[in-house]
Parts: structure tokens; sequence; C-alpha cells
């Protein structure tokens, strides 16, 4: 924990800085998968209900942000890429942000439960939970598998919009799950390897520290190989089509593409373009799983199968 005597004479937080707590960048994809999951499917949901409902998935996804940030804060003040979070920069006291992060988490669960349904609220309750505790403070120091695992916080989101509608688990829900599940590690080990310094400074046990770089391209070839299968047989679905069914074919040629690519690469070679290969395929992850929810959301309004 950090020494409260470190903010004394900090600069005072403003709005921003506890938006900035919220990691919004990370609650934009929370919003736009657990809306996408919640519109597809095969239940009528009152626009109004619906918007509640992704506000309050919203927070939630906000509040594992800060709960996240609280506790990371030593881990944060380290790297680079973090070093201007509001907590390491002595904007907000730890303390605040815990504060904010409890408090959010309590609101965000119970007005799911009353707008939605109670399942829905458990649902997210068990996210923030797995997010904070069993990512944060778990997993992420303590193995290199920490964004495979953890990497579920990030899945359950659709699961969640889509349990908003049905009050249940399906099929079309689970494999919503798997896509996003799948596509998280070779996101993150993409951004791992050219932010190579931060997380052997930091001490976090990522896969480009524990077993190195070509134990880190192999494993991104694989799961672009692994995953192709979820995401085309989402397609073949209740709630696919073959408007997904192009997007996803042609996202997936060129994700195995850019894999391979990876896979081929030595340090040296990255090293001298400055890992430029490597930032087109995090750029290019980013892409994917937007394209493939938003073709989601195409084929729903030309009516699926």
């Amino acid at each position: 924990m950090a020494d409260i005597h470190a903010y004394e004479g900090a600069p005072e937080a403003e709005f921003g800085d506890y938006v900035a707590l919220l990691k919004p960048r990370v609650m934009s994809l929370v919003v736009f998968t657990a809306f996408v999951g919640l519109w597809i499917a095969p239940v009528d949901v009152h626009p109004f209900v619906a918007f509640c409902a992704v506000l309050f998935i919203a927070l939630g996804g906000g509040a594992s942000g800060a709960l996240n940030m609280w506790y990371d804060a030593d881990i944060d003040a380290v790297m680079r890429r973090t070093q201007s979070r509001p907590i390491p920069s002595g904007r907000v006291a730890p303390g605040e942000a815990l504060a904010v992060g409890l408090a959010l988490s309590g609101i965000a669960v119970m007005m799911l439960g009353l707008v939605a349904n109670w399942f829905a609220a458990a649902f997210l309750a068990f996210t923030i939970f797995f997010y904070a505790v069993v990512y944060t403070v778990w997993l992420k120091r303590s193995t290199p598998q920490n964004i495979v695992i953890g990497g579920a916080a990030g899945a359950f989101p659709p699961m969640i919009g889509w349990a908003c509608a049905t009050g249940g688990i399906s099929i079309e829900s689970l494999l919503m799950f798997a896509l996003i599940f799948v596509w998280t590690p070779p996101h993150f080990w993409a951004l791992a390897l050219f932010m190579k310094e931060d997380y052997h400074k930091a001490g976090v046990p990522m896969l480009t520290v524990t077993h190195g770089r070509p134990a880190t391209r192999r494993h991104i070839f694989a799961y672009t190989l692994v995953l192709a299968p979820f995401a085309i047989w989402l397609g073949l679905t209740s709630v696919g089509g073959p408007v997904y069914l192009a997007v996803s074919v042609v996202l997936n040629a060129l994700f195995i593409l850019g894999g391979w690519r990876i896979l081929r690469r030595d340090e040296a070679a990255a090293e001298g373009d400055h890992y430029a290969v490597e930032k087109r395929f995090f750029k290019l992850s980013l892409i994917y799983l937007f394209l493939h929810f938003l073709a989601l959301l195409v084929q729903r309004g030309m009516g699926a199968w």
C-alpha cells in the first residue's frame, strides 16, 4: 500500500481522474459486448430496460477497474505504460479508489438485479470478484497463465447481457464468451512483446518474462488457430448468418496470418523495425473483436438464419 504522505501536496483530484480509475477504454469493450449480448438475445427487451442494464454492467466493469488500480498501484508506479494513472501519479489516494470500487460494485449489482433479473446481477457480482480477487490479487502476480485464466473476466459481459434478456445461459452466450476468452491471450501477449521491459521491471510473470519471447510467439500463433473454430462456430448458431460468417472467415484468416508472421520473427528483426509486426497484430486484434461483435449486430438487424 502506498504511503499516504506521498499524496500530500499532490494535485487535487479532478472528476476526470475518478473516471480514469474506471478504465474507460476497457469499459467501452465491456459496454459494447454486453449490449450486443443483450440485443441479439431471442427475447425482446424494452429499450429503457436495455439502456439501464448496460449502464449498470458498465458501472460494474468500472468498479472492477478501480479495485484493480487500488491493488496494483505498486506495479503501476513501475511500469511506463501505467505510471500516469491516478494513484501512482498521486492524484487519487488508494483509499479513495478502494471506496469508489466497492461503492460502485454494490450499486451496479443491486440495480442490475432490480432492473433486469437477479441471475444477471449475481453473474455481474461474480465477474467483479473474479477480476478483482481471482485475477488481480492471485493470478496476476503468481503465474504466467494470469492472462489466460484471468481473461474470463473480460469475456463474461456478453453472457451477462444475454442473461439480462433471457435469465439464463445458452450455447450462443457460451460461444461469445469463448470468442473473447481465447482472443485475450494473443491480444495481451502481442502487447507484452513490444512493451518488453515493463513486465520485467514490475516483476509480473507474463509469459514473455517466464518462458521468453520465442515461446510467447509460438503461443500467440497456437491461440489464433484455436480461436478460429470458436469464432466460426458462433456463426452457425441462431444468432449467426451469412454476414457474420463472411466477416469471421476473413478476420480469422488475417489473424492467423498475423500470428504466423509473429511466429516467424526473431528478436533481432523485431528490434530492428521497433516491433512493427507485433504492433500491427495488436491493432488487428482490437479490430478483430470489434468487427465480430458488430457483425452480430448487423446480422441481428438483417435477421438471423
